[in-house]
């Protein structure tokens, strides 16, 4: 019985994108219209306010260099080879969140634990 609720009557729904400036202004009242948008300030979001996002998983990368290589040389590779990367020592490090740009920094070392300081934040227009 189970296996036909499944199948026969439930069917999948996709979900229209909501636009959260709309709903504000359609749950405001009709005087708020009238009211030129440069009178109303622009507050920024607290913590508070992002809490829900906060245990969301991203992916960091830091990316120190890159190189290319043919397959065969990338198996041969063994313990103690140098690979030659694109970049020279001293030069910043590449921060990347979800593949996307967002900072450039310093490797540094910290009780035996290796690290990234944040020196860039890069901004990209979307």
């Amino acid at each position: 019985m189970k296996e036909k609720i499944m199948n026969d009557e439930v069917e999948p729904r996709q979900l229209a994108p909501v636009h959260f400036d709309a709903e504000e202004q359609s749950a405001e009242p009709a005087q708020a219209e009238e009211q030129p948008a440069a009178d109303i300030p622009h507050v920024p979001p607290s913590a508070a306010d992002l809490q829900a996002v906060f245990d969301v998983p991203v992916k960091v990368q830091a990316v120190l260099g890159r190189s290319r290589m043919d397959i065969g040389h990338l198996m041969r590779l063994k313990t103690g080879d140098v690979v030659e990367l694109d970049r020279r020592v001293g030069e910043p490090v590449d921060i990347f969140v979800n593949n996307r740009l967002i900072a450039r920094g310093e490797v540094v070392l910290i009780d035996s634990a290796l690290g990234v300081t944040l020196t860039e934040i890069v901004r990209q227009d979307r």
